[in-house]
């Protein structure tokens, strides 16, 4: 199937930096990424989970630490489970506790993060595992690339199933009560499906960066969009475009493709606020104007 893929990229990109497998296979890992990160941080900007992604990412070090416990030679199951037992926790402890969500988060956050460094730490094994504070997207490997697009389909069903629910939840939760939501499940399954996520992407993205990489498409896109499906069209379209650049310049530049892909991000979010603000104030005048015409005319009349 792979090679499909690699006869179809020779044929379409007529470019030099394409003809290595290595990437290849990063530009299929960034097509498959971006539609993800840009689907589920619309939910994430609108339920201001921004600080739950952060901590589920760098909580990723606590699971790490355990699979090493367990000897294990690949510690990305032991992460995917921490990861859903950490996002469970804090679900089920900010509902049954009634305390805030950034108390809530930053209480687990701070402690898991604390554990996962004392465990790693210890003898001076921390080296070992530095390159998944900043990813390497360029290592993607074939079968890698197979849990990904299982990755995207999962998302994808859980969006037609749930969607119209979370959306009900993130604009208000006591009308999706009354509406027959269960409130708690549909929070607690987006963050497991959240905490999953995050963590399957760490290995290629970062800790240090995973975060800008789901919040900034999504915040990008909100500034442009006017209504919820381009809203998450945009988001989509924004993590593509970035995802594309970032790609290309770290390859001509030799730096890290998760933090370059960031960086294309933010760009393009400056350039959201410039364009809102310009529409806000020419919406502006234009209103004003219309409220002085309509006022003289009156008065002639």
């Amino acid at each position: 199937m792979i090679e499909v893929w690699y006869t179809l990229v020779d044929s379409i990109f007529p470019f030099g930096w394409v003809e290595f497998d290595f990437m290849k296979n990063a530009l299929l890992a960034v097509l498959l990424v971006s539609p993800i990160f840009g689907f589920l941080g619309t939910i994430v900007v609108n339920n201001n989970m921004a600080f739950f992604s952060d901590a589920i990412g760098h909580a990723a070090l606590t699971g790490i630490a355990i699979g090493v416990l367990l000897g294990l030679g690949d510690p990305l199951w032991a992460m995917l489970i921490f990861a859903a037992v950490l996002a469970i926790g804090i679900t089920w402890t900010r509902h049954k506790t009634g305390a805030s969500v950034d108390t809530v988060i930053g209480v687990f956050f701070s402690t898991t993060v604390a554990l996962g460094v004392v465990i790693l730490s210890r003898g001076g094994g921390f080296n070992r595992y530095s390159n998944y504070l900043i990813g390497d997207l360029l290592s993607i490997s074939p079968q890698e690339l197979t849990l990904l697009v299982v990755a995207l389909l999962v998302v994808l069903v859980f969006w037609g199933l749930f969607f119209n629910r979370l959306f009900l939840v993130s604009v208000n939760p006591a009308v999706a009560r009354s509406r027959g939501v269960n409130v708690y499940i549909v929070e607690m399954l987006f963050s497991i499906l959240l905490a999953l996520i995050v963590t399957i992407s760490i290995q290629w993205i970062g800790i240090l960066i995973i975060n800008a990489l789901l919040i900034l498409p999504a915040a990008s896109a909100r500034n442009l969009a006017a209504n919820m499906r381009s809203y998450h069209f945009l988001a989509v379209m924004i993590s593509i475009a970035a995802g594309l650049t970032g790609l290309f310049l770290s390859y001509q530049w030799g730096t890290a493709t998760g933090a370059t892909i960031v960086l294309c991000i933010f760009i393009l979010y400056l350039g959201t606020i410039a364009w809102k603000t310009v529409r806000s104030g020419w919406n502006k005048h234009r209103s004003e104007t219309d409220r002085v015409k309509s006022t003289t005319d009156h008065k002639a009349g």
